[in-house]
């Protein structure tokens, strides 16, 4: 059963922490909105620390999550960033106290690490969604998605994808995040159950190969065959090759699942983009999909 953390109120304290790379430029406009939104943010030490490409060492950065994990007066942990860094520190956290008081984790990218292993050995929902680095690039509607899934208001997507869908209707668990973190994660304590889940999958600066590659080692796995549904998000950044590979990432990832018979939308907003809405993971949802047009409700 997975559990929901107490949404936020105003007055909550919540905790910045950076759990892999650095920031490379100030987040005061991320701290000034949170705080406008009526909550107390607390700035580990991680945030403004540098160590080479990391926000500190190895060791700094899990000892400033442990502390947050472990104090039950904070009420989220956000990460600053992603980057890389968070596959490091993983194994050295202690979520006990955080299973006895669960709390929101947020963020996307590298963090993904952490998602899922709070899916996967926690069972607490958490949240895939922007953070203070994406900020002030974000559009409105997706910082509001992040707001709202905090603090406890209902949300619908709706949307129009430009490739063509698979349509159908399914309600059940969400799940997902970046590709290749999820498929690094295959084998360990920290990867998700797919089975019978609604899974959702986005991706920035990899080729065409590589999510071939990735995709079929899921199938392989048997990760993708007993989906209720799949949710394909931003596949961005994709540099030309000079010989081309052929197929774009969505017909890359159609021509991998089209022989299962759930529904699959292409194009969510969601992922490495300006507007990347909140995915809760762990939420129930509901998910209408036609050629081109997708709802999804949170239940």
């Amino acid at each position: 059963m997975i559990k929901q953390p107490p949404y936020l109120k105003k007055g909550d304290k919540v905790a910045l922490v950076c759990p892999a790379k650095k920031l490379p430029k100030s987040i005061d406009t991320a701290i000034a909105l949170l705080s406008r939104w009526g909550l107390e943010v607390i700035i580990g030490e991680s945030v403004y620390a540098s160590h080479h490409q990391f926000a500190g060492t190895d060791q700094l950065r899990a000892k400033d999550i442990q502390q947050f994990l472990d104090d039950p007066s904070i009420k989220a942990i956000i990460a600053g960033r992603g980057g890389y860094g968070s596959i490091r520190i993983i194994d050295e956290l202690d979520f006990t106290q955080f299973n006895l008081n669960p709390k929101w984790f947020v963020g996307f990218s590298d963090i993904t690490v952490l998602l899922s292993h709070i899916i996967s050995q926690s069972e607490v929902q958490c949240i895939h969604g922007q953070m203070p680095y994406t900020f002030e690039e974000s559009t409105p509607e997706a910082l509001d998605s992040l707001k709202k899934a905090l603090f406890g208001e209902q949300q619908i997507y709706q949307y129009e994808s430009g490739f063509p869908n698979r349509s159908g209707e399914a309600t059940g668990l969400l799940i997902g995040g970046n590709l290749t973190l999820l498929a690094m994660l295959q084998g360990s304590v920290s990867e998700m159950d797919f089975n019978d889940k609604i899974l959702f999958l986005e991706d920035v600066g990899e080729h065409e190969y590589s999510i071939d590659r990735m995709m079929r080692m899921l199938k392989r796995a048997g990760k993708l065959k007993h989906l209720k549904s799949l949710i394909i998000g931003a596949f961005n950044e994709i540099e030309v090759e000079k010989i081309p590979f052929g197929q774009t990432a969505n017909e890359v990832i159609w021509d991998i699942i089209q022989e299962y018979d759930y529904p699959v939308c292409f194009d969510f907003p969601t992922g490495h983009i300006d507007h990347n809405l909140t995915m809760v993971l762990g939420a129930e949802v509901f998910l209408k999909i036609e050629t081109h047009n997708v709802q999804l409700k949170y239940l």
